[in-house]
């Protein structure tokens, strides 16, 4: 699978990470940036099941999960607001 593409299935909840993760180029920068934005977002999308958390949480993580595909799609490698910092996959 090339970077765009490994970068745009990682954005497709959680399988679309782990086939991005399995069938994606491991020493390809733009992959695996796409790749930790979408885990980032994953993980944060769990809060989402907390009945209180849910009504805070959501949507801001779907206009993420926007920007972040949107950034994979346009070739782009621009670090997402609030969550952009933080680095899960080296």
């Amino acid at each position: 699978m090339d970077s765009k593409a490994t970068g745009i299935v990682a954005y497709i909840g959680w399988i679309g990470f782990a086939v991005s993760f399995a069938v994606g180029a491991k020493d390809d920068e733009f992959a695996k940036f796409h790749q930790n934005q979408a885990l980032v977002l994953n993980i944060a999308s769990v809060l989402v099941l907390v009945p209180i958390v849910k009504w805070i949480v959501s949507i801001p993580i779907t206009v993420l999960w926007f920007m972040g595909l949107i950034n994979a799609i346009n070739n782009g490698m621009k670090p997402l607001p609030i969550i952009g910092g933080i680095q899960l996959i080296k």
